[in-house]
């Protein structure tokens, strides 16, 4: 498992990367770069619909466009960014079957339920999603049964709480921040409440419904809970700075499900890596489009252990007195 460390000057250089890379926003479309065609000279019609704009979905868009690009393929991708806003996710959704196009994929369980809802027979490959079963867009993760497939975003919840008691033994109560709209939140939170069990310590859910009761949620933890946990939830990584200035002015400290999450209001954490989880979904739909794979056969696909990163971010943990050595 590898160990990264967040410093102010790496945020800002990842922060730059991303808008270097120029991830498409709502309604832009873009083809591959390479100019190369593929064998039988066929060019595939992509939708890609992302839920909303983070560090973590963006990743995992750049991730699949650079498995198409390497592959060499003749494509075009319509770009959707749904803004959070499910009813634009079904807009989308309808827009891509009007289309015709030949391949969605989408990133997030609300982009995903929408494309499904949508349409039956166009491949769905999804991405950031953490349990297609559970979300209803399978009929299992083993064998989908349906037009839908992709990766997982399952993160090592039990092990994140582990490293929370690890590296604040004095902690006794932990508040579990998340976005009641979305069905991968819930499932990671449970898993996380049965971990807190495991280790004695106390639990209180502190839930949003939108990103506008976010300020409020998280200054009403303060002084309430000892340590915050929060999973690869969308709502909430989309406001990652703004939860982590709150948090750092009310010496409250927080464990995320994921390292871009991590960066903006975390002092550590266990992550998957979501460009190479995009790169997954797109050598999938690889094998969809060249291939002929039937999605309804194609086992749902997760980042193996030695793929996961310990991440530490020094720079919140100095902030508020958190020696995060014990990680070393």
């Amino acid at each position: 498992m590898k160990t990264i460390t967040i410093t102010r000057r790496s945020l800002l250089a990842a922060t730059g990367a991303a808008v270097a890379a120029g991830i498409a926003g709502c309604g832009t479309s873009g083809e591959n770069s390479n100019g190369s065609a593929a064998s039988s000279g066929k060019s595939y019609k992509i939708g890609v619909l992302q839920y909303t704009q983070h560090n973590a979905l963006d990743a995992a868009n750049k991730g699949f466009i650079k498995a198409l690009d390497e592959a060499k393929i003749n494509y075009k991708a319509d770009q959707q960014n749904a803004s959070n806003d499910q009813s634009a996710c079904a807009t989308a959704a309808s827009k891509f079957v009007g289309d015709g196009v030949d391949l969605i994929y989408a990133i997030a369980t609300p982009a995903a339920q929408a494309c499904a809802a949508a349409t039956t027979d166009i491949p769905i490959v999804g991405c950031a999603i953490t349990d297609y079963a559970e979300s209803g867009l399978v009929k299992s993760n083993d064998e989908p049964g349906v037009n839908v497939t992709g990766a997982s975003d399952m993160n090592p919840v039990e092990e994140q709480i582990d490293m929370l008691h690890k590296v604040l033994p004095d902690a006794k109560k932990v508040g579990m921040l998340f976005c009641t709209a979305e069905a991968n939140s819930e499932i990671q939170i449970k898993m996380a409440e049965e971990a807190c069990d495991a280790l004695g310590l106390e639990h209180e859910r502190y839930t949003v419904s939108s990103s506008n009761e976010i300020q409020s949620v998280v200054e009403s933890m303060v002084g309430k809970v000892d340590a915050g946990y929060s999973p690869t939830d969308n709502t909430i990584a989309a406001a990652a700075q703004q939860v982590g200035q709150i948090a750092k002015d009310g010496n409250l400290p927080f464990v995320c499900g994921e390292e871009n999450m991590c960066m903006g209001m975390g002092i550590c954490t266990i992550s998957i890596d979501y460009e190479e989880l995009g790169h997954m979904a797109g050598e999938m739909a690889l094998k969809i489009l060249t291939d002929g794979a039937d999605p309804a056969t194609m086992a749902i696909e997760t980042e193996s252990k030695d793929q996961l990163k310990v991440v530490k971010n020094e720079d919140m943990a100095k902030a508020l007195g958190i020696d995060l050595s014990v990680l070393d």
